[in-house]
């Protein structure tokens, strides 16, 4: 039993943070990408531009764990590129449920 709750302590530990729980700094960090990286090219008020409406109303009823599969791969064969190399798997699920939301998480 203790070796069990030392693996689940250590996986626990090992666990990146919920979306919801990004510290403050960098759910600002994350909020200024949306408006100024995304938003150049889903509009600065994300309604659309080159890319499209990513606003909440709009996003309603999609499956976040395919917009967050088009966030980290983009879209191959368009202008949206593929953040995985400069986000972790915790700041998608972040701008997911931002954009879902319009809002912080």
């Amino acid at each position: 039993m203790r070796k069990a709750a030392l693996v689940l302590a250590a996986l626990v530990a090992t666990t990146p943070a919920l979306a919801g729980e990004l510290p403050a700094a960098r759910q600002d960090a994350l909020e200024n990408l949306v408006r100024q990286d995304c938003g150049s090219c889903h509009g600065m008020t994300l309604k659309g531009g080159l890319g499209p409406d990513i606003r909440a109303e709009t996003l309603a009823g999609r499956d976040p764990d395919a917009l967050k599969t088009i966030i980290l791969d983009g879209i191959p064969g368009s202008a949206m590129p593929p953040w995985r190399p400069l986000l972790s798997e915790s700041d998608v699920d972040w701008i997911v449920q931002y954009l879902l939301k319009g809002k912080r998480p």
